[in-house]
């Protein structure tokens, strides 16, 4: 009898030409997959720029620069981008059947040749872009920006910069 009166619910609201936002509260569970919220697309655009980071270090410790004498600081810095991706990846929580709004999973180009400036530059410009975003999301997400941004801009000092 349950199971009827639940199957029979959207034919009912459909004949008395009414939504289910109108006799329940909270988002109208017939009107399909809710949108992501704000905070879940900052947090995936944050995860992208992450990603596209550790390619970069990956590059570097794989590439030319290991030849610098820096690949132990290189090393170190791509394994604390992995740490930041892990806390940022924890945080994203999707609604069942909902698809991602960025495409974070995506392995993206490879960069041919990194120098140290790249590194310092896309370092900083991590640090900044984080910053924008605080005043745009809820206070705990907002502090886990706030401290890869601080980690990011040390990681400009350590790469030789701001110095």
């Amino acid at each position: 009898m349950l199971a009827a009166s639940a199957a029979a619910l959207p034919a009912l609201l459909a004949t008395a030409s009414c939504r289910s936002s109108d006799v329940f509260a909270g988002p109208d569970p017939l009107a399909g997959r809710p949108s992501l919220s704000h905070d879940v697309i900052m947090l995936e655009a944050v995860i992208a720029a992450e990603q596209a980071m550790i390619r970069l270090y990956r590059a570097a410790v794989d590439g030319s620069l290991q030849a610098t004498g820096q690949a132990g600081t290189l090393t170190d810095l791509l394994a604390q981008h992995r740490q930041h991706l892990a806390r940022l990846q924890a945080r994203l929580v999707l609604p069942a059947g909902s698809v991602s709004a960025s495409p974070s999973a995506s392995p993206g180009a490879v960069p041919a040749r990194v120098t140290m400036a790249r590194l310092r530059a896309a370092e900083h410009a991590s640090a900044t872009g984080l910053l924008t975003r605080l005043v745009t999301v809820e206070p705990s997400l907002a502090q886990l920006f706030a401290s890869i941004a601080a980690s990011d801009a040390t990681h400009v000092v350590a790469l030789g910069g701001w110095g």
